[in-house]
């Protein structure tokens, strides 16, 4: 059974070879948490005294500002940041989809990055193999699935990285969103393929500003502001809270029924 826990955790960066009160002026405010003065080398308190349990069917949305701490979080989730104080554990395999381009190299073909990228996220050589017509289909790429990706459009590139994406059986999915760069008919056809993404998953924290997508993946959430959990509920409460208003006002009255029925005890622990 996949779960993640955290207790008390803290995630700092010293930053060495720049002046404090330099650096305290350039970052202060809404930005990545708060800067620690104490010593001499400056230190950006990313993270603060995170506390969260996480379990299998569970669907998360993070929400907060730019900076607030959600990708930091998300990298601390999935075990790529150690904590500097508390501590974690993660159970199961974590498939963490934070840049659509990592993993992939310029000078070989989109077939070759479908391979490289399928491995990078935990996928056998053996089961990339298998989805490659599929993905191929879904990307409709065609030719320039020959041709080195240096070749490729930005959309295109999102493209053959979505659907490699979505193509993986993920444990655990951590996902910042970031599929913005291609036309919209081909978005809503690869909503479609990562709604079913999310339900093939175990567990899912996705960090978003999208409501729709929040609504149409997530049951809770949690709200972040300069590196702290400022408060964690069902997705339709956090929300509002975040925005001032409701959200999901004017949304079909399936919608509203789903929310209404969503456990809200994906999130525990906190401040």
């Amino acid at each position: 059974m996949v779960s993640i826990d955290v207790w008390d955790a803290s995630v700092d960066f010293p930053i060495f070879d720049a002046k404090s009160r330099s650096l305290k002026k350039q970052v202060l405010g809404k930005v990545g948490g708060k800067i620690g003065t104490e010593s001499k080398v400056p230190v950006i308190e990313a993270l603060h005294d995170i506390s969260i349990s996480l379990k299998d069917g569970d669907r998360v949305g993070l929400v907060g500002h730019n900076g607030a701490g959600k990708s930091t979080l998300l990298r601390l989730l999935s075990g790529i940041y150690e904590p500097t104080r508390g501590s974690s554990r993660i159970v199961g395999r974590v498939a963490p989809v934070f840049d659509l381009g990592v993993g992939m190299d310029q000078e070989i073909s989109g077939f070759e990055n479908i391979m490289i990228r399928g491995l990078y996220l935990g996928m056998t050589r053996k089961q990339m193999e298998k989805r490659v017509d599929d993905i191929a289909e879904f990307t409709e790429l065609g030719d320039y699935l020959a041709m080195p990706l240096r070749t490729y459009s930005t959309g295109m590139r999102v493209r053959l990285a979505l659907g490699v994406v979505t193509s993986i059986d993920p444990e655990i999915l951590l996902l910042d969103e970031g599929i913005g760069a291609v036309d919209a008919a081909f978005l809503d056809k690869a909503r479609d393929r990562l709604v079913d993404l999310v339900r093939r998953s175990g567990l899912l924290v996705f960090a978003s500003h999208q409501d729709d997508l929040l609504l149409e993946l997530c049951t809770s959430a949690v709200w972040m502001d300069e590196g702290r959990m400022k408060m964690r509920g069902g997705l339709r409460e956090v929300l509002t809270a975040y925005k001032g208003k409701d959200p999901f006002a004017n949304v079909s009255p399936e919608a509203a029924a789903r929310l209404a029925a969503a456990p809200v005890s994906a999130v525990e622990g906190g401040e």
